[in-house]
């Protein structure tokens, strides 16, 4: 409340924040967890971070013409991002033309006119890439891939690309599906929950209300992360009585602090012993599945020593884990970018599967696989053909529906879109939502890499860093929030999302928006694609755009379990997408079976006086979305860059507890990577694993260190050195402390938890 009340007031607070994640209310822009059924859901069905996310959309503060010609680019570029995120919704669209250091109002028809021409003077489409954000729609993003593929290219990254894109290729490989197999009902009969690689008191906090029922009925949860975090050892549900004034709920059974990359040897452990004490469910395996034996002989080949030394943890924590999963009949599996983000990401995820078809953990209830997604919409992007490598089939359906053939050639990817802009392969960069800029890694290789280009276009309802870092021509486009009624030609109109369920459901905004000049994501695409493509392709752009009904007939045509669209999303909860081995365990492989993988152990070689770097969330942020300048579930105020160090590391290094730190990135390209002055702090995380927020530490992530088969970057297993800093303080909001002014229990050798354990 007071977030909310403090950016919306009273009256918009009421309003706003009891429609969020309502049958007849507006999709929360802040995660992917999926909703109860609507006739279980709470009046608040939203988290502390859903309520800030919201708070940020709806404020009352507003970002014009006035501004811009008070900050130039220079000064947009000097202000931190939490100063950025919090002058308010942008208003009209604006353009930066060329020379120009400031930006500069400009018409709508006028902008889609310049972005037409750019594109339109390319000399082959691959020049230019359009990146996706999460938070975009089903039917905005069906109709940008549609554009995107009509103009020529395949150039579709998304923001997947930076995240989930290791589950995604190792669920494929292994189950012939990228998606997770579970609904939320499992949850309530499940016998163990694992929580892998993800803090789901920060980033999924609704999460928490699952993970406490299924703990009420029986369940039992296995924490795997290398930092204790506090939503998963005590959670106090504020949303019931016993909550509020009582003791909480011990959620984790046994928490393992696996060392920062030591989960697929931890995995492999675990798998070890269930192989040894027969803990299998030979019906399914038999019936269901191929690779085993050759799976089973890869483990049995593998010391306890190479294990243990690899995961950090002994054989006893490791036999604790497998007996929990040895003596469950249906566990779920959930993980997040702690598993993601690493080189071997998708040789840990395939472990991950192998294990719930080791125990047949597939198509039964209480059961399967779980990949916890962040942006609203992210799966449903990826559903909807935002994707740089669609598949044939998709891109034959597309084909017919519209007369056209798209190119069946790859585009790039994230990484190699910058990549390719920096080469100057590249001079277009559209960007639908997100934060580019600070959400990329190699934060000095990116900017330079979008300052060559000669157009970039953000979609985008706030400020943030990617508009300041920019090509030789920039242009803003404002569009309408999640939160905001959308009124087009034929009335009123509603979206649609995709949930980590594969369950698709309506948002509808109610609040007036932030300015009359603000167009919908469907009609700003819709603009952009009859500029620039004019008669070429026999599509009404300006129908669509008047009426999204239309786009979702045209989306029942080109996507499986879509049939009947308009009248299956119009009934509360909406629907759920068909998934084969959860609906009847079958498997759309090669094999036409699930498939064990056998994938060799890879352990980062480490120096001495190098660590390993996981770059995190704190509590008050929304990916690079800052919110606050506190961490309270960590004990850090007023400041963001700290580094969470163990005790020992620090004094064996020749440092001590609230010392001021350069960190270094070790990569062998010869390009200085450094991220000044962070304060350290003491705290209960495996030898040689540290941790900080991100987007601070995305210049030490380097741009050729992704993992392999998914070129995701390695944003959890960064190796570094540490420095004393001279840099002066650096302020993390322009309005508040410097860093040498941050409140003691944020820096002063903390360690956390305390011995309360609260």
């Amino acid at each position: 409340m007071k977030q909310a009340v403090s950016q919306m007031g009273v009256t918009r607070t009421t309003r706003t924040l009891s429609r969020i994640n309502q049958p007849d209310g507006f999709d929360c822009m802040s995660c992917a967890w999926p909703d109860p059924d609507p006739e279980h859901r709470h009046s608040a069905e939203f988290c502390e971070n859903g309520a800030k996310a919201v708070a940020e959309e709806a404020t009352k503060e507003r970002v014009g013409r006035d501004f811009f010609r008070a900050y130039s680019i220079a000064d947009l570029s000097d202000k931190s991002e939490y100063w950025l995120g919090k002058q308010g919704r942008l208003t009209e669209p604006m353009v930066k033309r060329s020379g120009s250091q400031h930006y500069e109002p400009i018409a709508w028809e006028d902008a889609f006119t310049l972005i037409a021409t750019h594109l339109t003077e390319l000399v082959t489409p691959d020049e230019a890439t359009f990146y996706t954000s999460g938070r975009a729609s089903n039917e905005a993003a069906f109709l940008y891939q549609l554009f995107v593929r009509m103009l020529g290219t395949n150039n579709l990254p998304d923001c997947s690309n930076m995240c989930h894109e290791s589950s995604g290729v190792a669920l494929i490989d292994s189950i012939g599906i990228g998606k997770g197999s579970v609904s939320l009902l499992d949850f309530y009969s499940a016998d163990l929950i694992v929580v892998a690689g993800q803090n789901p008191g920060t980033n999924h906090p609704r999460m928490l209300s699952a993970l406490e029922a299924a703990k009420r009925r029986g369940a039992r949860i296995l924490s795997i992360n290398p930092l204790l975090e506090a939503g998963t050892s005590n959670f106090h549900n504020p949303q019931n009585m016993r909550g509020m004034i009582g003791k909480g709920t011990d959620l984790a059974d046994l928490h393992l602090p696996v060392k920062v990359n030591g989960d697929h040897a931890l995995f492999l452990g675990i798998g070890k012993l269930l192989l040894e004490w027969r803990a299998i469910d030979a019906d399914f395996t038999d019936a269901y599945t191929v690779g085993l034996e050759e799976w089973a002989e890869h483990v049995g080949r593998l010391s306890w020593s190479t294990l243990t030394n690899a995961c950090g943890l002994s054989l006893e924590e490791i036999e604790s884990a497998a007996r929990m999963v040895s003596n469950s009949r249906a566990t779920i599996w959930c993980w997040a970018m702690g598993l993601t983000q690493h080189h071997n990401s998708v040789a840990t995820i395939r472990e991950v599967v192998n294990l719930a078809l080791l125990r047949g953990d597939l198509g039964k209830a209480g059961a399967g696989l779980c990949p916890v997604r962040g942006h609203s919409n992210v799966q449903g992007d990826r559903t909807m053909g935002v994707w740089e490598k669609a598949p044939g089939w998709f891109l034959d359906s597309l084909g017919a529906e519209f007369s056209f053939k798209p190119s069946p050639h790859h585009g790039f990817d994230a990484v190699e879109s910058i990549e390719a802009m920096h080469d100057g392969r590249v001079s277009v960069f559209i960007g639908l939502g997100g934060n580019f800029a600070h959400a990329a890694p190699d934060t000095g290789y990116t900017t330079e890499a979008l300052r060559s280009t000669k157009l970039t276009v953000q979609i985008s309802t706030k400020l943030n860093r990617s508009h300041a870092v920019c090509g030789d021509t920039a242009i803003i486009l404002p569009t309408l929030g999640r939160t905001e009624l959308d009124m087009q030609s034929t009335g009123p109109q509603m979206i649609t999302v995709e949930d980590s369920m594969s369950v698709v459901h309506a948002s509808r905004g109610r609040l007036r928006p932030a300015s009359d000049s603000l167009r919908s994501e469907v009609a700003i695409i819709c603009g952009i694609a009859a500029a620039t493509l004019g008669d070429r392709h026999d599509v009404d752009w300006g129908a669509l755009a008047g009426d999204y009904s239309l786009i979702r007939r045209h989306i029942a045509s080109v996507v499986p379990g879509f049939e009947h669209f308009e009248e299956r999303v119009l009934r509360p909860g909406g629907f759920v997408l068909p998934h084969p081995p959860r609906d009847s365990r079958t498997f759309e492989t090669a094999s036409g079976r699930a498939e064990f993988g056998v994938s060799q152990l890879a352990t980062l070689e480490v120096e001495p006086g190098q660590l390993v770097l996981q770059t995190l969330r704190s509590h008050d942020q929304f990916n690079t979305t800052i919110y606050g300048l506190n961490d309270r579930y960590r004990g850090i105020h007023n400041g963001r860059r700290v580094l969470f160090m163990n005790r020992a590391d620090i004094s064996n290094l020749g440092f001590k507890a609230g010392d001021v730190v350069d960190i270094h990135a070790a990569w062998r390209d010869g390009r200085d990577r450094c991220a000044p002055a962070f304060r350290l702090v003491a705290y209960n995380t495996p030898r040689g694993s540290v941790a900080a927020y991100y987007p601070e530490t995305n210049p030490l992530i380097p741009i050729g260190s992704t993992a392999e088969h998914s070129n995701t970057p390695t944003s959890k297993s960064v190796i570094v050195t540490l420095s004393l800093s001279s840099a002066a303080p650096i302020r993390d909001d322009d309005r508040g402390p410097a860093l040498d002014e941050l409140d003691g229990t944020g820096t002063s050798g903390l360690v956390w938890p305390p011995a309360s354990g609260r």
